[in-house]
């Protein structure tokens, strides 16, 4: 892609088994609305989702910086069985249970317009499949220790 291309319209490549990529077209966040422009909408009569703020350049080094952890903790856990995080909800006083690519979607999505769209919870979660975010920078700065203190082969 040119580096002109705008960053809601460049594909991201989704590295799978061997080795190629999945092209995505649509821009992080939502997927295109089936209904929209139908005056028969389903959800027309709902309150529309209120546009997010932009997220300032302080926020946004924030996010790309979660982006590039996320990518990190994935890499070293999802090998050893583990799904993705696990957030306690200030408004629910629940865990909210979230796979690594729901995790990437929404961090991307709130990159590209300062939202993060309500999602569907987790079906029936086994919750020693999930870590807290404390968990995924102890066990990556316990791995570089290793890495660091171990002879080369």
């Amino acid at each position: 892609m040119s580096p002109v291309t705008p960053p809601a319209l460049r594909v991201y490549r989704a590295p799978i088994g061997y080795g190629g990529g999945v092209a995505n077209q649509y821009p992080p966040g939502l997927p295109p609305d089936p209904f929209a422009d139908d005056p028969s909408d389903p959800a027309a009569a709902l309150d529309s989702v209120d546009p997010g703020i932009p997220l300032d350049l302080s926020e946004r080094i924030a996010v790309e910086e979660d982006l590039a952890d996320l990518a990190v903790y994935e890499s070293l856990l999802s090998p050893r069985g583990v799904r993705g995080l696990v957030v306690m909800c200030d408004d629910c006083n629940e865990d909210h249970y979230h796979d690594w690519d729901m995790l990437r979607a929404n961090l991307q999505q709130l990159l590209a317009d300062g939202t993060v769209r309500p999602h569907e919870p987790a079906v029936d979660p086994r919750p020693e499949d999930y870590v807290t975010w404390d968990y995924c920078r102890g066990y990556a700065d316990g791995r570089a220790h290793r890495a660091r203190r171990e002879p080369r082969r």
